[in-house]
């Protein structure tokens, strides 16, 4: 049994040592996006103004798209993507909503999404009525299947005109709960004419718009929701381009030693591009070159990234902010993120077949990282560390004639726990509340009671564990059923 004991430490050494490495990544991350946040905010003055980008020519058009379906408050979105201080004749927005609601909309509901938009943009002024249409896609179907309806080429050319060049407009993507930063088209537009254009952008988005209607337990999710685009989405895409950049300066000095270090380098440090299906804007062309939105799965932001990689598209971020709900019952975060999780089984599919079409090192590592980080780890996370850490502790004391080994099978288990509760429970906090100035609407996310900061420092793990119960249902129906369909985030009943 020795053997076996041995193996068990060293696996539990290896496990903890990544959980500490990574909690310290974590806090990097979030550093790192609040300073490009702050950065960005410090210079929005400096951007240029709507009769700027008004003369401009080479100003882009924004198609922005709100797929909805059963959402009361659609109307807030819109108001707030009207408010964007951007040139009214080079924004146009869709709402696209569903043909099976109009035809028998929520109980809960007076009227369908759709004739909310419809009476809501009878109200505006005429200039704000010609850059809103209301569009209804037939039949089912999924956000991403009513993205692509918005895109076909009859539809562009209503809302856009017949003289549009596709490589000239930025089509975003907006929840029908996003509140987003009025000067968010402004950045993107002054990058493109500083010769900075970008093919895809992503936003930063926060789930802190609810906050004030949310419990303790339920502000504790949204901060840590919240984290997860500050200090891994967004790090990401600000770390790619450094990591593509250094191999280009290695590949300028020594070719011979780029070409054989790149499979090495494509399958250890390139990472997977990410999408969160909001806050988000692609250029048409590219959205055409691809076949539109990928409706092979649950969620079509994440393929999309994955397809925008695997092309060479790195996705440029963006420092805007944007606010959106939290599900506000622990249930609907559940289901909320079985949704996700289920999109992450079927996205398997999608890169094993990029594999096989182009069997580069960089889609192999896509397709090998996404099972073990998403597939695997995701369920088995909140089982997996507890267990490693004890292991680390108890089977310290058969190598206590070896301090070295001894001294950090102890160590590596206290420090990934405190480092669990820094980072989770202090740490994003405290970032959270210094990005709160430049949220698009005042927020108070102060902990004003010793309970709050008690339980918001202490149950910081509250959001994982939900996250976990979301994934492990989808596996027991796949399980017992062989399916799972995913549930829509209700946003009718509070």
């Amino acid at each position: 049994m020795e053997p076996v004991w041995s193996l068990l430490f060293f696996v539990a050494l290896l496990f903890n040592f990544r959980a500490c490495f990574k909690l310290l990544l974590d806090w990097k991350g979030m550093l790192t996006t609040c300073r490009f946040v702050a950065e960005a905010y410090a210079r929005v003055d400096a951007l240029p103004d709507e009769p700027a980008l008004e003369a401009d020519e080479r100003t882009p058009v924004f198609l922005h798209l709100v797929p909805a379906y059963q959402e009361p408050d659609v109307g807030e979105t819109v108001r707030a993507l009207l408010a964007s201080r951007y040139p009214h004749g080079k924004l146009h927005l869709a709402v696209v909503t569903k043909e099976v609601e109009e035809q028998a909309p929520h109980s809960a509901m007076a009227i369908s999404t759709g004739e909310i938009v419809r009476r809501l943009r009878a109200e505006l002024p005429p200039y704000q009525q010609k850059m809103v249409s209301s569009l209804v896609m037939p039949g089912e179907g999924r956000k991403a299947h009513q993205l692509n309806w918005a895109l076909r080429p009859e539809h562009l050319s209503a809302m856009l005109g017949d003289q549009y060049r596709p490589e000239e407009v930025l089509v975003g993507v907006s929840d029908a709960d996003s509140l987003p930063d009025p000067n968010a088209l402004r950045w993107i537009a002054a990058e493109e004419l500083a010769g900075r254009a970008a093919d895809a952008y992503q936003g930063i988005t926060l789930s802190l718009a609810n906050f004030d209607r949310l419990a303790i337990r339920g502000r504790i999710c949204a901060a840590q929701q919240s984290s997860i685009f500050i200090r891994v989405s967004i790090a990401r895409l600000l770390n790619e381009p450094k990591r593509v950049r250094l191999y280009e300066r290695l590949a300028a000095c020594t070719p011979r030693l780029a070409s054989v270090v790149r499979p090495a380098f494509e399958f250890c440090f390139r990472r997977s591009q990410i999408c969160l299906g909001h806050n988000q804007f692609v250029r048409l062309s590219v959205l055409q070159k691809i076949g539109g939105f990928p409706v092979s799965g649950a969620t079509e932001d994440s393929t999309l990234g994955y397809a925008l990689g695997a092309r060479g598209i790195l996705i440029r971020p963006l420092p805007m902010l944007e606010l959106t709900d939290l599900p506000e019952t622990p249930e609907k975060v559940i289901r909320q993120s079985a949704r996700w999780y289920k999109g992450v089984l079927d996205d398997i599919a999608y890169l094993r077949q990029t594999w096989r079409a182009e069997p580069t090192p960089f889609n192999l590592a896509q397709l090998c990282r996404h099972i073990g980080n998403k597939v695997v780890e995701w369920p088995t996370a909140a089982f997996l560390y507890p267990v490693v850490g004890f292991l680390g502790w108890h089977l310290a004391y058969r190598f206590w004639d070896r301090p070295v080994l001894f001294t950090l099978s102890i160590a590596l288990p206290s420090i990934s726990l405190g480092l669990t509760i820094w980072v989770g429970g202090i740490v994003t906090q405290d970032l959270l509340e210094r990005l709160r100035p430049y949220f698009p609407r005042p927020v108070d996310l102060a902990r004003t009671t010793l309970r709050a900061k008690f339980l918001g420092t202490f149950r910081c793990q509250t959001y994982w564990l939900l996250a976990t119960r979301g994934a492990w249902r989808v596996l027991w129906a796949l399980a017992r059923t062989g399916r799972y369909e995913p549930a829509k985030t209700d946003r009718i009943s509070r």
